[in-house]
C-alpha cells in the first residue's frame, strides 16, 4: 500500500509543481502586489495598503467598467445560454440536416476572436458595411448610424458580436442530451407526456448540470473578454464600452501602475467566484438528478 501511494505522489508531483508555478503563485502575488504601490519606475514597490482599492472604488471608470462586465455576465448567462440550449434540444431529436447545422453552427466558434472583430468592423462599418447598406436599400437611411463609434450604439453594437455564437453551449448541451437513457424518454411517453412536456420535465432537469457548467463558461468568457471589444471599440466612444479586463489594461498600459492594475484584477477573480457561487446553488449542481 505504501509503494502504491508513492507512485501516486510521484506521478501527482509534476501535475502540483506546475500548477503551483504557474497558478497558484502568481495568484498569491496578484493579491500581495495588489497592497503595493507598483511600478516598473521609480523607488519600485512601496507598501500602501488599501489605498488602491479606496482609489478604485473611488474611480468612475471602475464603477462604469463594473457595471459593463456584470451586464454582459448577465446577457451571456441568459440570453447567449438559452440560444444553445434552445437549438441543442431541436438537433438532440435529430430532424432531417442536424449533424450539418451542429457543424455549421460551430465555425464562428473556432474563428480568433480578433478576426471575429475585424470581420465585425466591416459590417458595422458607416460607409460600406452590410447593416447600413440593408438599411439604405429598404429606404430607412435615418436609421443607419456609426454603430460601433456612437455612445448610444456602442454597447448593444458590441454585444451582438458574440450573442449568437452559441456554438459550444450547443456542443456540450446536445452531447449530454444525446446520452439521456432512452428507457427514461420511453417512460415518460409511455405516461402520456407531450414532446413539450418532455423536454421540459425529463430533459431539461436531467441537463441541469451541464447548462449550470455551460453558464459558468459564458460567465468566465465575459470576465476574460478583451480582445473582441479591443478591436472593435477599444473601450470607446468615451467608456461606453469598456469592460473590467480592458480597463485593467488601460491602468497598466498607460499609467505604468502594476499594483493598481492588480487591484483591478483581485476584483475579476472575486467577481467570478462569485457568479460561480451563485450559478451553482441556482441551479443545484451539488444534488443528484435521480
Amino acid at each position: 500500500m505504501r509503494t502504491k501511494k508513492g507512485w501516486i505522489i510521484l506521478f501527482l508531483l509534476p501535475a502540483v509543481v506546475l500548477f503551483l508555478l504557474i497558478y497558484a503563485i502568481p495568484l498569491v502575488m496578484v493579491f500581495f502586489t495588489s497592497l503595493f504601490d507598483y511600478r516598473l519606475t521609480g523607488n519600485g514597490m512601496t507598501f500602501i495598503g488599501l489605498k488602491n482599492y479606496v482609489q478604485m472604488f473611488q474611480d468612475p471608470a471602475f464603477g462604469t467598467s463594473l457595471l459593463h462586465t456584470i451586464i454582459w455576465i448577465l446577457i451571456h448567462c441568459t440570453l447567449h445560454v438559452a440560444l444553445g440550449v434552445s437549438l441543442a434540444l431541436v438537433l438532440y431529436k435529430k430532424p432531417r440536416g442536424w449533424k450539418f447545422v451542429r457543424t455549421a453552427y460551430m465555425i464562428p466558434n473556432i474563428i480568433s476572436n480578433a478576426a471575429v472583430g475585424m470581420i465585425f468592423l466591416n459590417i458595422f462599418n458607416p460607409q460600406y458595411g452590410v447593416v447600413n447598406s440593408i438599411l439604405r436599400g429598404i429606404g430607412l437611411e435615418s436609421l443607419t448610424h456609426n454603430w460601433l463609434n456612437e455612445s448610444g450604439t456602442a454597447f448593444p453594437s458590441v454585444t451582438l458580436v458574440w450573442l449568437l455564437f452559441a456554438g459550444y453551449t450547443t456542443t456540450l448541451v446536445l452531447a449530454e442530451a444525446l446520452s439521456i437513457d432512452e428507457s427514461v424518454l420511453e417512460a415518460a411517453k409511455v405516461d402520456g407526456a407531450t414532446g413539450f412536456q418532455m423536454d421540459k420535465f425529463v430533459v431539461l432537469p436531467l441537463l441541469r448540470k451541464i447548462i449550470a457548467t455551460t453558464m459558468v463558461m459564458a460567465a468566465t468568457y465575459m470576465l476574460q473578454m478583451f480582445d473582441l471589444i479591443y478591436v472593435t471599440t477599444n473601450g470607446g466612444p468615451g467608456k461606453a464600452t469598456t469592460n473590467l479586463p480592458l480597463l485593467l489594461y488601460g491602468v497598466y498600459k498607460s499609467e505604468n501602475n502594476y499594483g493598481y492594475a492588480n487591484t483591478i484584477g483581485v476584483v475579476i477573480i472575486l467577481l467570478g467566484a462569485v457568479v460561480m457561487t451563485i450559478i451553482n446553488r441556482l441551479l443545484r449542481t451539488n444534488e443528484d438528478d435521480y
